[in-house]
């Protein structure tokens, strides 16, 4: 998985919520489409990473202040995802997705990029994952 194109920070590529988090839920996706890897990336499992982060962004918005407070706890993601990928609940590409985003996590307004990328992300991952 390419993640090259995902930048967080500074200045935001027009592509980012487009082109850019299609490929990214296509190459999630991929696992799935080549009956490969089953019971991986489901989109119910994908979505409990999703609102987790929508629930950090909340609380980060609503008391900025406390944002490096809860940072660590915002990078305990990337455990949980790898714990899961243990599982076999997602793959290496979901993992490394998600590591490279929350890594660039540095400020509220990059959790909130994040956040939005995500979401993008989710949605094209409606097409390109399977059916729950």
């Amino acid at each position: 998985m390419q993640t090259d194109q995902i930048t967080l920070t500074g200045k935001l590529s027009p592509d980012l919520f487009n082109t850019v988090a299609q490929a990214a839920a296509e190459a999630v996706g991929q696992d799935q489409r080549s009956n490969r890897a089953k019971n991986v990336n489901k989109p119910s499992q994908l979505r409990k990473f999703y609102d987790e982060l929508c629930m950090w962004e909340t609380r980060v918005s609503q008391q900025p202040e406390r944002f490096d407070d809860l940072l660590p706890f915002i990078r305990m993601m990337n455990a949980k995802a790898v714990y899961a990928q243990g599982r076999r609940h997602v793959d290496d590409d979901f993992v490394k997705l998600l590591s490279h985003c929350l890594g660039q996590v540095t400020s509220p307004e990059t959790l909130r990029t994040c956040k939005t990328f995500m979401e993008a992300f989710m949605g094209f991952y409606k097409v390109y994952g399977p059916k729950d």
